[in-house]
């Protein structure tokens, strides 16, 4: 019998400095620099801009993209473009950042020896050996601005102090306005601010989506497992933890020679990436919640992602009578899931009209939980015992 074929089949994509080809629900971002960029350039004028937006809003992939395609366009007001990428978590001063900048001009200079005036000096010339617009993409920028550095200042105004047409892209996860000087921040201006909002589930669940078909193989996931990640990610709207987690649950499905992602993968790629869950945090839980969480365990073993309420509680009401215990009435059934989602051990979503709600359960692998929880509830495994 043959092994089942590969799941992760360009693994690279997943790795976080890959720029993909298309920004999924960021397009009007991206056209929206590249517009204002080409316009400038275009004229002959430098245009700075800050970028904001929280971990995993798309902020670096964003300017990256800009950086190539603004390269690839050829030249502007008879000038090639050249957007060196800079780190600053990395390159936290003015002069590692320089040296950096240097190098993007064909410059060696050594790392010590050297005042940032005589570095701004060999960068002029070396942009006069070379004329070309520089489009500087500062990532993490905070790390630098927070230093109270001159040489935001000096790119910021690289007209006015002779170093040829320089523009700025400052990329950080918060307002860097507070900490510039006012001649920078003038620089910038209240229309050069973009700043990205969270991701939703939706947006998340697409993102994925896109992922999914430059990594993997076809039909190794279903957008069902895409939207039970979304749906783990999205109270940050993170989609680098999104993908993140993707990737971990491709892994976890190669590991068990399995066809396709599970659900029961995704539960364990998520548990070591963000475990919240511990049999600490099951001690303190009722013994009705015990019970609704372990009908909702066995029955996502053989589900999936999620199960309709309405079978979930018909689960529930053969799992007491198994047990011996006396059957729960509606009410308390709906009180104690609702005391669950509440707590984030279950997610709710509403049905359809006229459907029952979708339970779905995301924080440990459903065959540890029917684990933990029989021990507890004294259930089939624990009687064995």
């Amino acid at each position: 019998m043959s092994p089942p074929a590969r799941i992760l089949v360009k693994e690279e994509t997943f790795d976080p400095s890959y720029v993909p080809p298309r920004l999924v629900h960021r397009d009007a971002e991206l056209g929206l620099l590249s517009r204002r960029f080409r316009e400038g350039l275009s004229k002959g004028l430098p245009f700075h801009c800050l970028v904001t937006g929280g971990v995993g809003s798309g902020k670096t992939a964003l300017v990256r993209r800009l950086g190539a395609d603004l390269e690839r366009a050829g030249r502007l007001h008879d000038l090639p473009v050249r957007v060196p990428y800079i780190n600053c978590w990395r390159r936290a001063s003015d002069r590692t950042v320089m040296l950096d900048l240097l190098r993007s001009v064909k410059v060696s200079l050594p790392d010590r020896g050297y005042s940032l005036s005589e570095m701004l000096d060999v960068f002029e010339q070396g942009i006069r050996r070379a004329p070309q617009h520089l489009v500087i993409l500062l990532d993490e920028a905070a790390a630098l601005v927070k230093q109270e550095t001159k040489l935001v200042y000096l790119l910021s105004r690289s007209r006015e102090v002779e170093l040829g047409s320089i523009s700025l892209v400052l990329v950080a996860s918060e307002d860097l306005f507070p900490y510039l000087d006012p001649p920078s921040r003038s620089s910038f201006g209240v229309t050069h601010r973009l700043s990205l909002a969270p991701y939703d589930r939706a947006a998340l669940t697409d993102i994925l989506e896109e992922r999914a078909r430059l990594a993997l193989r076809p039909g190794s996931v279903e957008r069902e497992i895409l939207d039970q990640i979304a749906r783990v990610a999205a109270p940050t709207g993170d989609a680098r933890f999104a993908i993140e987690i993707l990737a971990g649950a491709a892994h976890a499905a190669e590991d068990d020679g399995a066809e396709s992602i599970l659900a029961e993968h995704v539960r364990r790629a998520k548990g070591s990436l963000l475990p919240t869950m511990s049999e600490a945090h099951l001690e303190g839980l009722s013994v009705n919640q015990l019970g609704v969480l372990l009908a909702l365990a066995r029955s996502l073993k053989r589900r999936g992602a999620a199960v309709p309420s309405q079978k979930l509680r018909a689960a529930h009401a053969a799992l007491v009578e198994e047990l011996g215990a006396p059957p729960m009435s509606r009410t308390t059934f709906w009180r104690t899931l609702k005391e669950l989602e509440r707590d984030g051990l279950v997610s709710l979503d509403p049905g359809a009209t006229g459907e029952s709600s979708q339970v779905g359960m995301d924080e440990l692998p459903a065959s540890l939980l029917t684990t933990l929880l029989e021990e507890r509830t004294g259930g089939p495994r624990a009687r064995k015992a």
